[in-house]
């Protein structure tokens, strides 16, 4: 598949990734259909504690994504517009789940095209998956509640090894 006058047309798509989810699962398959080559981008957070190492992200999301031949992961640190200019993508893929990411999301598209011109298409997310969040999931992993239906099985296989490695916090008080 090309673009028009042989141009290939390229996005990326950033996030955390902290674990993939369902969700991140449902943009990302829907952006391989509009784009002759999606770039999977983990965006590596020195200052933020993450779960799973960007290493384990980064092949979790070659796993999940292995059926996609226009698919391929990367990391960047920094600002995504840096990384697009760098990697001649020319738009930044992002899922919204409701309207408090739009006005967020709304503000970064604005400065993203400011700062690079690079435009950002906006996917609504699944009503299915409207509520999720890698946050979420992470937080009832933990506690030993069900997200099997939330995220893709390799990815449940890690959280439960993960969970069982790292109880809760005991609760406070006594």
């Amino acid at each position: 598949m090309s673009g028009q006058r042989g141009v290939i047309r390229r996005a990326v798509c950033p996030g955390s990734f902290d674990p993939v989810t369902n969700g991140h699962l449902d943009i990302i398959g829907r952006a391989a259909g509009l784009y002759d080559e999606l770039v999977v981008a983990v965006f590596i957070n020195p200052t933020k504690s993450s779960l799973f190492s960007v290493q384990e992200r980064l092949d979790l999301l070659a796993e999940v994504t292995a059926d996609y031949d226009n698919i391929r992961t990367d990391t960047f640190q920094g600002l995504v517009v840096d990384y697009c200019r760098a990697n001649e993508i020319p738009v930044i893929v992002k899922g919204l789940r409701a309207v408090s990411d739009f006005d967020y999301e709304l503000q970064m598209a604005q400065m993203n095209h400011r700062l690079a011109g690079v435009d950002t298409l906006f996917m609504p997310t699944n009503p299915e998956y409207s509520f999720l969040a890698s946050s979420l999931v992470k937080e009832v992993a933990r506690w030993g509640g069900d997200v099997s239906a939330l995220v893709p099985p390799p990815v449940l296989k890690r959280l439960i090894e993960r969970a069982a490695a790292e109880p809760p916090p005991a609760a406070a008080g006594g």
